[in-house]
């Protein structure tokens, strides 16, 4: 089974930058796709970027052109860089994992806060 551990966020000034990481333990990272989510309060936990086994990635349209995902499969981490970051984008970020051919995220870290002030 693959453990999830993120890092990297904190309090930044809107405009700033973030870079997250989730350090993936057990077997077989490269076969996973992998995602983070982000669940602001009193709002539904949604998708922010996701990066497949085989590296292809896809966004959410309010983070596009500022957050890119990518994952070293040699340090079996998954990458989420966040620029002109905004106070919209705070929230509790989550780091998940599912088998490829998979269609829910089954495997959740902690999640790390990142929050944004004006």
């Amino acid at each position: 089974q693959v453990r999830l551990v993120e890092s990297g966020g904190g309090l930044v000034q809107a405009g700033a930058s973030l870079r997250l990481s989730c350090a993936a333990s057990g077997r077989a990272f490269s076969s996973f796709d992998m995602a983070w989510f982000r669940q602001a309060p009193g709002k539904q936990r949604e998708l922010v970027a996701a990066v497949t086994g085989g590296g292809s990635t896809n966004y959410a349209d309010s983070v596009k052109g500022r957050f890119t995902i990518s994952r070293d499969n040699t340090k079996d981490t998954v990458y989420l860089q966040m620029n002109s970051l905004k106070p919209e984008d705070t929230a509790v970020y989550y780091c998940a994992a599912k088998s490829t051919g998979y269609s829910a995220y089954y495997i959740w870290g902690q999640g790390t806060q990142v929050t944004v002030s004006s």
